[in-house]
């Protein structure tokens, strides 16, 4: 099997996807990052009434045909108790931001523009009907579309849903990510390392990107180099009800490296396993019935890079996003020469800076090692060289990946 082009491998995986999980109602405080299963629509108009866009005085803007106008203040209109009379010809009501118009007024006169004077106005400004007066309806009207199905929630969205009424939200359930690293060379962080261990690192960073990314991460634990552990910890995902097995390590073809085999033993189909990526070429795709399955490589920046290029699609696919495999990259200027690429896409670490004209400017480390935890921890963006890329110079644009998209 030849190396696969990174989008053909994308393609593959949400391909791999049979279909969104299924939905659920939250409350509306519990939606923040959840993704809507069901198109919602307002429940009440914004605003209910015709309000004021400012502090002045409501009033006829007929009455104002010849200034100064001197008009009599007959009340007071603010929000949440408006002014329950109507207006007459010359009169005025002292009314504030967001305070119901008063039956009979068109248009507000701002107070820098008026003198209070007793129980009178002289206002010293004409005004049109309708100036700074908000229609009823403005923002939106009961029984039309706010969100459509698929649409990740945020401040704003929640915003927008609480103001339009809904106090519970039809969202996606969390996708569940059962993630295995693998490997006799690993212990947990705190546990004692003998003289060959290293500590995993690769499970925290999978979880964190899962999380982010709108799913709940199952901890599988560490399985060791056997046959009997592997198969072990594979039936458990399955057992905890996964809609998606990450495996972590032990994906390459060495002859310790395991996973390949054991995912067989269990009926995976294989779809692939070599992309044309740096890092992670050692990248496994299948499904065991309709589990998809993503067997990452060992190496801590190359399992960070597959997790983002690959795991966090696959779990947008899960929550039915429209566009789950959009290009997340972004124009930049080379803070720094490089040369040529390659057969494979290269996903080189980076850090930022401003640019006169505004685009950022990449700069990749000297050192690219996929084994650098330090590197990537200290990098802003991920600097994309496509297959068989010329050398270029400083200045010359280029494509990155912001990582605090995703980490």
């Amino acid at each position: 099997m030849g190396l696969l082009p990174v989008e053909e491998a994308l393609a593959r995986v949400l391909a791999g996807v049979a279909g969104p999980v299924e939905g659920e109602s939250v409350e509306i405080a519990a939606g923040a990052g959840r993704t809507l299963a069901e198109p919602i629509a307002a429940l009440r108009t914004q605003p209910p009434f015709p309000a004021s866009a400012m502090d002045g005085y409501a009033l006829r803007a007929a009455d104002l045909a010849r200034v100064p106008a001197r008009l009599k203040i007959i009340g007071r209109s603010v929000a949440g108790a408006g002014f329950a009379g109507s207006l007459e010809q010359m009169q005025a009501v002292r009314i504030f931001t967001g305070a119901p118009m008063p039956k009979g007024a068109d248009a507000v006169a701002i107070q820098e523009d008026a003198d209070a004077e007793g129980e009178f106005v002289l206002v010293r400004s004409s005004v049109a009907a309708g100036r700074h007066v908000r229609a009823a309806g403005l923002d939106f009207v009961e029984g039309g579309a706010l969100l459509e199905a698929g649409h990740r929630l945020d401040a704003r969205t929640l915003a927008l849903a609480a103001a339009a009424g809904h106090a519970r939200l039809p969202v996606r359930r969390k996708p569940r990510v059962a993630i295995l690293a693998t490997g006799d060379e690993l212990v947990r962080p705190g546990e004692p390392a003998g003289p060959d261990q290293i500590v995993a690192s690769n499970p925290h960073a999978l979880a964190a990107i899962t999380s982010r990314a709108g799913g709940e991460p199952i901890d599988l634990g560490i399985a060791r180099d056997t046959p009997e552990a592997l198969d072990h910890a594979i039936g458990e995902a399955r057992a905890q009800g996964a809609d998606m097995l990450v495996t972590l390590g032990g994906a390459s073809v060495g002859e310790a490296d395991l996973v390949q085999a054991a995912l067989a033993r269990q009926g995976m189909t294989l779809e692939f396993w070599k992309v044309a990526l740096r890092p992670g070429k050692p990248l496994i795709h299948g499904r065991l019935g309709a589990m998809p399955i993503l067997g990452l490589p060992g190496n801590p920046v190359s399992s960070i890079v597959c997790g983002i290029l690959f795991v966090v699609p696959a779990i947008r696919a899960l929550l039915g996003d429209p566009r789950p495999g959009d290009d997340p990259t972004e124009p930049a200027l080379l803070g720094a020469d490089v040369s040529a690429n390659d057969l494979r896409q290269d996903y080189m670490r980076a850090m930022l800076a401003k640019s006169p004209d505004g685009l950022p400017v990449a700069t990749p480390f000297g050192v690219q090692d996929s084994s650098m935890l330090s590197i990537l921890a200290r990098a802003d963006a991920l600097l994309v060289r496509q297959p068989h890329a010329p050398a270029a110079r400083a200045g010359e644009r280029c494509r990155i990946v912001r990582l605090n998209q995703f980490t």
